[in-house]
C-alpha cells in the first residue's frame, strides 16, 4: 500500500490518497463575504478533488470550521447547492479562530477516488 502526496511543501501536502481514500488539506477563500470566501473555497474543493481523481459525488467526510456560528445559515445554503443532491458526505460544522483574521471559513475533505 503506497502513500501518494501531491502539491507538498514542508508543512503540508495539499492531497494524500491511499488505499482508495483522498484527504485534502484545510482549504480557504479570497473575499470579504462569508459568501465570496465560501463559494472560492469550495472551488478550490472542487479543483483539488479533481486533481486526485474524485469528485463531489465521491466526498465522504467534510469537516467545516467558521470563524463566527452567526454565518452557519448563510453558509449552509451555499453548501446545500453545491453538493450534489442524495450524495452529502456526513459533516461536522464548528465555530473557532481560523489562522487569520479576515478568513471565515475553512472546509476539510475527504473523498473516495477511482
Amino acid at each position: 500500500m503506497s502513500i501518494e502526496r501531491q502539491k507538498t511543501d514542508e508543512r503540508s501536502s495539499k492531497i494524500v490518497k491511499h488505499n482508495g481514500i483522498v484527504y485534502l488539506t484545510g482549504q480557504v477563500g479570497s473575499g470579504d463575504t462569508i459568501a465570496e470566501q465560501a463559494n472560492d473555497c469550495l472551488g478550490r474543493v472542487d479543483a483539488l478533488l479533481k486533481e486526485a481523481g474524485s469528485s463531489r459525488e465521491q466526498m465522504l467526510r467534510a469537516t467545516v470550521w467558521l470563524s463566527d456560528m452567526a454565518y452557519f445559515a448563510e453558509f449552509n445554503e451555499i453548501w446545500n447547492a453545491w453538493v450534489p443532491s442524495g450524495h452529502a458526505p456526513a459533516r461536522a460544522c464548528g465555530e473557532v479562530k481560523l489562522a487569520r483574521e479576515i478568513l471565515k471559513v475553512e472546509i476539510i475533505v475527504t473523498a473516495a477516488y477511482d
